[in-house]
């Protein structure tokens, strides 16, 4: 539990006004302080992401957020972090006291509701308000839990209130083991390139290596360059080849053409987002036109080295695909435009660090704004002829 990624935790929010006891709620339910709490309003600045392990959910990031009633040019910006928490909330807890406006907690319940986000109303400072709150919670059609979070009173019942309206579909249940038998054997390929980290394997491939071993089946894992000699060493073919995109080419040359072969990054594609959407949306590839603007999206930020996938060979193999000179654009981590509609075409990255609430919201926006969005190893294999081959399977 300790040890599980953020990106395949519950995310918990915390949604209310300044001062309405955001951080001392996040401090009752951990147990810890987490967040820092004082009178002054607007204490809590950035998001405050905190893991753990609320039983009998299971591992879980809580999430204590800016004031939605912020103020000024900083408090505008709070307010813009506070919205991006929203895009990757599988639960929300809405924060009120029993102040009478509550027409900004109302445009926050909206856009959670329209983002299809569960919510759980919690009414807190009981301990110094015992004021009428029907007109909150005849309002919002959500359950509601009356707490004191600086007393710690109800916490357990806002814990239960959480376990009920906890999502069960939060996340896939597996990544490549639905398509496994026991004993299997699978083969991985994993470049050792100036790319990867330096002592370990990248989070896409050590959680495929666990799913197939939760699944009682068997990996071996080569480099590229070792290929050939482990297919020579086995008794019998692989019963799956999962290689990284970028040498797809290789790798579907080299094994047989009766042996499955698909890649980490499809796998996260159907792990984390829809993988039929990113399948269509790659067929798009070659109505790509001359000027025409391309969104390449990442989940993470890093420092990026020579032949970088994002930054370097998907643009040169896109526009080489159609002799074109694309307009392309790349985005990193949180930061993902809202108005996607200039785009021709969104190739995102496997989206690895982020939950998949996150992803299917990206993927959720693009096709409300008509942008077609496929994946880099959806699109890497559509280049190169053998998209039906890598995704049969599914």
């Amino acid at each position: 539990m300790i040890n599980t990624p953020k990106s395949n935790r519950m995310h918990i929010a915390i949604f209310g006004k300044r001062n309405s006891g955001k951080s001392t709620l996040i401090n009752a339910i951990t147990g810890h302080n987490i967040a820092l709490v004082s009178d002054l309003a607007g204490t809590t600045t950035d998001p405050v992401y905190k893991a753990m392990e609320l039983l009998p959910i299971g591992p879980v990031v809580i999430i204590d957020t800016a004031g939605l009633d912020d103020e000024g040019s900083i408090g505008e910006l709070r307010i813009k972090k506070t919205k991006e928490v929203m895009d990757k909330t599988d639960l929300a807890l809405l924060v009120f006291d029993d102040n009478e406006n509550i027409s900004l907690e109302k445009q926050w319940y909206d856009e959670l509701k329209n983002r299809e986000v569960p919510m759980i109303g919690v009414i807190n400072k009981i301990d110094v308000k015992n004021g009428d709150t029907t007109h909150i919670t005849d309002t919002f059609d959500i359950p509601f839990v009356k707490v004191s979070a600086k007393d710690k009173l109800n916490i357990g019942k806002l814990k239960e209130a959480i376990q009920l309206n906890a999502p069960s579909d939060f996340e896939r249940k597996v990544i490549v083991g639905d398509i496994l038998k026991p004993k299997d054997t699978v083969v991985l390929v994993a470049p050792q390139d100036i790319q990867a980290p330096k002592g370990r394997l990248i989070l896409p491939q050590v959680q495929t290596m666990r799913d197939i071993l939760d699944h009682d089946a068997m990996s071996l894992t080569v480099k590229g360059s070792e290929l050939e000699n482990i297919l020579n060493t086995l008794n019998k073919k692989p019963d799956l080849v999962i290689t990284d995109s970028q040498i797809f080419k290789y790798v579907n040359d080299t094994i047989p053409k009766d042996v499955t072969l698909t890649s980490f990054s499809i796998l996260m594609s159907r792990y984390k987002g829809d993988l039929n959407t990113v399948i269509a949306g790659a067929k798009h590839i070659d109505e790509l036109k001359d000027g025409d603007k391309v969104l390449i999206a990442e989940s993470c930020t890093h420092h990026p080295l020579k032949g970088d996938i994002g930054r370097e060979k998907l643009p040169k193999w896109l526009q080489e695909r159609n002799n074109i000179d694309l307009d392309i654009t790349i985005n990193a981590g949180s930061d993902f435009p809202k108005d996607l509609s200039k785009y021709s075409l969104i190739v995102h990255c496997g989206a690895c660090m982020f939950n998949r609430k996150q992803m299917m919201t990206r993927i959720i926006r693009a096709q409300s704004q008509g942008v077609p969005i496929t994946n880099y190893g959806i699109a890497i294999a559509y280049m190169n002829g053998i998209l039906d081959r890598v995704t049969e399977m599914f």
